[in-house]
């Protein structure tokens, strides 16, 4: 009816009410969050490394590393999604073909989307690979501006090269691994397309959704948009419960 003009009927909290008592959305939350902590927490660490790794290199090797980055960053998601389905496909991937020249067993027509765990572990992969550019490249920018005068004070004073690392680096761009750390774990909570796409690609959907996935197949897959909205609020909540530690704190720095 509503299709040819008719009020859609007001349900007030029911969406939010079958949610609370879905067990199967809960299961997503949890997936999800500790899906898009590990993916942060790993895209940090490798693009604080390469940082540091970029900080200490010459210029020439300096910038072939960046531009090694920028091209991984730009390329397109589906484009690159395109790529990595190849390299894990289970008929004609470049990753069984590898494993079985190196004589690891049963790894011949293995299929790394069908598992749950090394579906996640392949997502997690991807969007590292995809996340680790910005990572890298906020962090160098950070590292410049530490001043080269503090280093070598500490470095005469007897500092190791871990010390200064530790206790003088990390201190001064903490500012910006926060908020690099905050942006990732509020893009990886609501990631889509590359967790869709690996899905279409043999993953089991019920047993590898997302937030974001989940709000796809409640809204156009089953066509329940009601629902889909009350979830896609949720994750409204969670994003600013994410990041509410992060603005407490900056909202201090200006009092």
């Amino acid at each position: 009816m509503q299709q040819f003009g008719a009020p859609a009927p007001f349900v007030g909290l029911d969406n939010y009410k079958a949610l609370v008592t879905d067990p199967y959305l809960w299961t997503v939350v949890v997936r999800s969050i500790v899906f898009c902590i590990v993916t942060a927490l790993v895209t940090v660490a490798i693009g604080g490394a390469m940082a540091v790794l970029m900080n200490a290199l010459s210029t020439w090797a300096r910038v072939v590393l960046q531009v090694a980055l920028l091209v991984a960053w730009a390329m397109p998601v589906v484009a690159a999604m395109t790529v990595w389905i190849w390299i894990v496909d289970w008929r004609r991937g470049l990753l069984n073909w590898a494993l079985v020249r190196l004589g690891v067993e049963g790894a011949e027509g293995h299929n790394w989307l069908a598992e749950p765990l090394s579906f996640f572990v392949v997502a997690s992969v991807i969007i590292v690979w995809m996340s680790v550019p910005f990572v890298a490249l906020s962090i160098y920018a950070g590292l410049t501006q530490v001043s080269t005068e503090v280093l070598e004070a500490a470095a005469l004073d007897g500092a190791n090269g871990l010390q200064r690392l530790r206790h003088i680096i990390l201190p001064l761009i903490a500012p910006v691994l926060s908020i690099v750390m905050l942006l990732q774990l509020i893009w990886d909570l609501r990631v889509f397309t590359q967790i869709k796409l690996l899905q279409d690609a043999g993953g089991v959907t019920n047993e590898t959704n997302l937030l974001g996935t989940y709000v796809y197949q409640l809204g156009t897959g089953k066509g329940d948009f009601g629902t889909a909205s009350a979830v896609s609020i949720l994750i409204l909540v969670l994003t600013i419960a994410l990041s509410a530690y992060y603005v407490r704190s900056l909202m201090k720095e200006d009092v």
